[in-house]
């Protein structure tokens, strides 16, 4: 099963969801704002993505963190804590697709490569 995490009205999530369901294939919608940061997978994402391209240093969540905060996000266990406390700043969607592979961002092209 195909798992997309992310936020309901971000437009790159509404672009992968859009996609997937154009190609037929299902999968679940994991919200960060109902459901929170699966803490059991994000050691995982980190390890296997690196924290520095799962960490979205470009979105607004990031730009409004203050000085300190952001100084303070030297590695993967300071990065886990800020996801955990401020999931939008998880870059998105991050898919964890049928056969374990993760990804994260859309392009259609990068959806076709893990068809």
């Amino acid at each position: 099963m195909i798992i997309v995490y992310g936020i309901p009205n971000c437009d790159t999530v509404k672009k992968a969801r859009t996609w997937l369901d154009d190609q037929g294939l299902a999968y679940q919608f994991h919200d960060y704002k109902k459901q929170g940061v699966p803490a059991d997978k994000l050691p995982h994402w980190l390890q296997t993505l690196g924290w520095e391209k799962v960490l979205n240093r470009a979105g607004t969540t990031w730009r409004k963190l203050d000085d300190a905060t952001k100084a303070g996000v030297t590695d993967a266990a300071s990065a886990a804590a800020l996801m955990q406390a401020q999931p939008s700043v998880i870059k998105r969607p991050l898919v964890e697709w049928a056969d374990g592979r993760l990804s994260v961002g859309f392009s259609a092209e990068l959806f076709a490569s893990h068809r």
